[in-house]
């Protein structure tokens, strides 16, 4: 009889700039995952030892790991990554995260079934903040903010749809998900697909994180259209219980209107995806320290 297929190569593609605290965990966590893997790692220009510490790990396990030095947004830096990658499958997740020794495992097996994989999130660490809830937003019956630090494409798909908008300062991720499912994708939720995400350390940094990721909910609006209907309102509004929560919620609301007033000429459109690439290729200013989700 003959040997049972290998199963499918997954490529795991960061992008980090400036996680030095965290990456050498992140990077532990990779390599105790199944087999048949490779992590293609993008450094954004880190000012802190971010870069020499994947590289210590690029030297010491040379056929899972590559590194790529490249400024730019995350979208930038994760269109790379992938383009870089091999995997018939693509899975990303970000620099201040460390997976479940069975990630990849779950991811794998659903990719198999489903074009779009988002698994469980889970944020480790003590303030309050950390707890919250996404603002979800829907289309067609799916939740499309599922966050790029948990999320698997099918890699001809990413292809397809062009990859990450680099336009945006946040928000890329939704955008791509949004723009999947628009094609007829779906989006498989896997809830055993467990990745940790370190809470921001200070009050300061998680407001910060809100005002950015209202700033990006406004750049998604420019490009997709008025998207408020799409929004569980009355849900949305029920889960602003707490103080935290309403700060977050007023973080986010001056973010989305700074973008307003200072958007101007510099709105977004539906750009065909391989010119945002090439914009995005020679722009390699974008804020890619913004906080993620």
């Amino acid at each position: 009889m003959g040997s049972e297929p290998s199963p499918p190569l997954v490529s795991v593609v960061i992008t980090v700039k400036n996680e030095e605290a965290h990456v050498g965990q992140l990077l532990e966590s990779l390599l105790r995952q199944e087999a048949p893997f490779e992590v293609v790692l993008v450094d954004a220009a880190s000012r802190d030892r971010t870069l020499a510490i994947a590289e210590e790990f690029a030297r010491q396990h040379p056929t899972i790991l590559r590194v790529i030095e490249r400024p730019g947004s995350r979208g930038v830096g994760r269109n790379i990554g992938v383009d870089a990658a091999r995997g018939r499958y693509v899975a990303f997740i970000d620099g201040d995260c460390f997976a479940d020794s069975q990630w990849l495992e779950v991811v794998r097996r659903a990719l198999a079934t489903a074009p779009v994989v988002a698994g469980r999130t889970v944020v480790v660490g003590k303030p309050k903040y950390g707890q919250l809830e996404r603002v979800e937003l829907f289309e067609s019956g799916y939740d499309v903010t599922y966050p790029s630090c948990n999320l698997a494409y099918r890699r001809d798909l990413f292809q397809q749809l062009g990859g990450f908008d680099p336009r945006f300062v946040t928000a890329e991720d939704i955008d791509l998900n949004l723009r999947a499912v628009e094609g007829g994708a779906s989006i498989r939720y896997e809830p055993t697909a467990l990745v940790y995400h370190h809470v921001r350390t200070t009050f300061i940094r998680f407001l910060y994180q809100a005002f950015w990721n209202g700033y990006g909910r406004k750049q998604l609006t420019e490009k997709q259209g008025n998207l408020w209907g799409r929004y569980r309102i009355r849900r949305l509004l029920k889960g602003q219980r707490t103080p935290i929560a309403w700060a977050r919620f007023s973080a986010a609301m001056a973010g989305y209107t700074f973008r307003v007033v200072t958007g101007g000429g510099r709105r977004l459109d539906r750009t065909p995806r391989a010119q945002q690439r090439m914009a995005g290729a020679r722009d390699e200013r974008g804020p890619s320290d913004v906080p993620g989700r």
